[in-house]
């Protein structure tokens, strides 16, 4: 099938991009919101403003659609942006990278079945240590783009997901009761290299900002 992937840079939604060329698919572009608020519900927003660079390294065209990310008209976007997508690049599907939102997978379905095309959530209740092992075992090179919640700092930002962080991180999920994938926006990723990229992107972290437990990694 022609599909279309809800991208936004991060680990889930490019690895559902590398599960559904596996799977046979088609991918005729990848779509992504650009959200003016950093604390959209729905579209992730750290280092976003280099997708471009992720598509032009994967050969695939990038619908790209602003939003001022108010809660639930942010979904009205989502719809001009798929809407872009099925008449421009043909598609017949969108692949997520939802993993335990209801709240995402819903709103996401839910846009689908208004212009009558199929939704895929390749990732959709897999355990989350699982996930994260799948990702590094695939070679996916993902960084930390910013985190959200305790115990995270700022020296968490631009950490790689590699075993190491893992094995961490497991240890964070069963003291601290947080997911292990950032499900519940503890924190955020950013992929720099995959197997469907022709050439690793050569970005780093020039600074971090922010208070506490919340810090965003800028990256050139």
């Amino acid at each position: 099938m022609k599909v279309g992937i809800l991208f936004s840079g991060g680990k889930d939604s490019t690895y559902a991009a590398w599960l559904a060329k596996k799977e046979g698919h088609d991918i005729e572009c990848l779509i992504t919101l650009f959200s003016k608020n950093k604390e959209s519900y729905m579209f992730h927003t750290p280092a976003i403003e280099f997708v471009e660079k992720q598509a032009e390294s994967m050969g695939i065209p990038l619908v790209i659609q602003e939003t001022e990310g108010n809660k639930e008209d942010e979904l009205e976007d989502l719809e001009r942006a798929i809407k872009k997508a099925v008449k421009k690049n043909h598609i017949e599907g969108i692949v997520t990278g939802a993993v335990e939102s209801v709240y995402q997978a819903s709103r996401i379905q839910r846009v689908c079945n208004r212009l009558n095309i199929e939704c895929f959530n390749p990732l959709w209740q897999k355990d989350q240590i699982e996930l994260l092992s799948e990702i590094v075992r695939s070679k996916f090179e993902v960084v930390i783009a910013g985190v959200y919640a305790y115990p995270f700092d700022a020296k968490s930002v631009g950490r790689k997901i590699d075993l190491g962080f893992i094995e961490k991180i497991k240890e964070l999920s069963e003291k601290y009761k947080i997911n292990p994938a950032g499900e519940g926006g503890e924190f955020e990723s950013f992929v720099l290299n995959s197997p469907m990229f022709k050439k690793k992107l050569k970005l780093e972290i020039k600074d971090v900002v922010g208070e506490g437990n919340s810090w965003t990694g800028v990256f050139e």
